[in-house]
């Protein structure tokens, strides 16, 4: 990759939903699957899902930001998650399923806070945002089957039952960010 690419880590709940929606965005060069925020060491998929680790369920994206800028990246990631449960998403539970922006930059982790509060006084959610906001340590890439899940696993019950209603609305509501 070249150096004009910068790079965002979310978690959103399942990897699954979450690179599912940011790889079809312009400016999105690469999204891969895996776990931060903890402590364990290259960690594997039922070490994160027991959640004994303190990793979260992640996405790294790689981007462009001639073509995409990070607040619009933010604004896709609240968009397209519930920012206001604690430690779930639908019926996945547990804090690998937390919601948590991985900050790379000082710069990214101004407009992390600044795009929190502007939500939070904005009346848009009837609770309070639980987002965490954190500095990237580690980046462990999930197992190989996770990557571009959605894509070849399309007509899977969990696919089609929560990944596809976020794509809907991804280009429902978020048609311009679409590539």
């Amino acid at each position: 990759m070249e150096n004009k690419y910068k790079k965002a880590t979310f978690s959103g709940g399942c990897f699954w939903c979450t690179e599912a929606v940011f790889e079809r965005l312009k400016g999105v060069k690469k999204t891969v699957p895996g776990y931060t925020g903890g402590d364990k060491k290259d960690p594997s998929y039922e070490e994160v899902s027991s959640g004994t680790t303190g990793h979260a369920e992640a996405v790294q994206i790689t981007y462009d930001p001639s073509e995409i800028k990070y607040e619009d990246l933010l604004y896709v990631f609240f968009k397209t998650h519930d920012p206001t449960t604690l430690n779930r998403q639908g019926n996945d539970v547990g804090t690998q399923y937390r919601s948590e922006i991985f900050y790379h930059s000082g710069e990214q982790k101004k407009e992390a806070e600044e795009m929190l509060k502007k939500l939070n006084s904005s009346g848009q959610y009837e609770d309070d945002i639980v987002t965490k906001i954190s500095h990237i340590r580690e980046f462990f890439p999930a197992e190989d089957y996770h990557h571009n899940y959605y894509e070849n696993n399309e007509n899977k019950p969990y696919c089609r039952l929560v990944i596809d209603p976020k794509i809907e609305k991804l280009q429902k509501e978020l048609k311009k960010y679409l590539k």
